[in-house]
């Protein structure tokens, strides 16, 4: 048998195994995965001009200052080169400094915190486009989905308009787990307690695969969804399709239930939420009596602000305080707010 022959017979296995590949991440249908994409080439590439002259050259003595060579130049003498040394180290600096330069620009241009400024490589967004807000639960082992200003809830199957900017709320019911739609964006952590973000847009229309990328568990191989990108026409008519064949609202004793540990979880609707779930969820209080994070923190704000009371003293404390002084603690941050915008909470322990 040639060598050839041989060597096609061996590549031939992976040639084919290449070909049912989906590389989506490299075909992707939305402009953050797109940028992401790009930014991975890009860096290849200034890699490997570097790494394939270097991969040359080594061949190239090899060959030259074999043994059997008695034409090649010999000096045993020589030990230093200015113009050589100019090129080692002038290359692969130029390169280090166009990377550095790179990435501190795509760090924070795509900053998974930052909202869009375009639709894609040739539109910008309109002033007057209104993003698409949908909260995100990660559960053991399936995903909640809950948008707020439709009133409506899924699990396991997530939907949003082309061209339209998607503002993703994401947390964690208990485990870490990771929020991934290749063809949308990258990756980001759902986490108990906290609150990650995620901007991003889709702008062809298609079913594409969403999953958990961070292992949680038994019920981790089926921690996945589909995402449908559809037309606004069609996702109003999705939308419409959830409150009809929604079984039930959402609230917290069915959130309860849904939080269960279960796999393999058909896709469920519901046909409308209770506004304060989610914040419910984030802030560890969806049981009945259980008091909420951020009104925790701004307790122990106040306390410290009134002189370092005790837990046990909070109700002595609220009383006393202005109106004026209450404010909103989320596990981002502690942010002043009006009483109108959140009543003052009882101190109950």
């Amino acid at each position: 048998m040639s060598l050839k022959l041989s060597r096609g017979l061996l590549i031939a296995p992976l040639m084919l195994l290449l070909t049912g590949c989906n590389l989506v991440v490299m075909q992707p249908s939305g402009d953050v995965a797109m940028q992401q994409r790009d930014l991975i080439l890009i860096s290849t590439v200034l890699m490997l001009l570097i790494i394939i002259p270097v991969m040359a050259l080594t061949v190239f003595f090899a060959w030259k200052y074999r043994q059997s060579n008695k034409d090649a130049e010999y000096d045993p003498e020589w030990h230093h080169s200015t113009k050589l040394e100019v090129i080692i180290w002038s290359a692969p600096l130029l390169i280090i400094i166009a990377l550095g330069a790179l990435t501190w620009v795509s760090t924070h241009k795509l900053d998974p915190y930052r909202p869009l400024d375009r639709i894609d490589a040739q539109r910008p967004i309109a002033a007057d486009v209104k993003p698409l807000t949908v909260e995100v639960v990660s559960l053991n082992w399936k995903w909640l989905f809950i948008y707020p200003e439709q009133g409506i809830a899924t699990v396991n199957e997530l939907a949003a308009p082309v061209d339209v900017p998607i503002n993703f709320k994401i947390t964690s019911d208990s485990i870490m787990n990771s929020f991934y739609i290749p063809a949308l964006a990258g990756q980001i952590y759902s986490m108990a307690g906290m609150e990650t973000k995620l901007h991003a847009v889709i702008n062809k229309e298609g079913v594409y695969k969403g999953f958990s990328a961070n292992y949680s568990g038994d019920g981790f191989s089926d921690m996945h969804f589909k995402f449908h990108g559809l037309s606004q026409a069609d996702f109003d008519q999705w939308v419409a399709k959830v409150k009809a064949d929604g079984a039930t609202e959402l609230g917290r004793s069915e959130y309860l239930d849904l939080a269960k540990p279960s796999t393999a979880v058909p896709v469920e609707y519901y046909n409308s939420v209770d506004p304060e779930l989610y914040h419910a969820i984030l802030n560890r209080c969806v049981e009945a009596g259980t008091m909420c994070m951020d009104e925790m923190m701004m307790m122990d704000h106040m306390r410290d602000k009134k002189g370092g009371k005790s837990h046990d003293e909070h109700a002595e404390l609220f009383p006393s305080l202005e109106r004026s002084e209450v404010g909103i603690c989320s596990v981002e941050g502690y942010s002043p707010a009006s009483a109108s915008e959140k009543e003052m909470p009882a101190a109950k322990l």
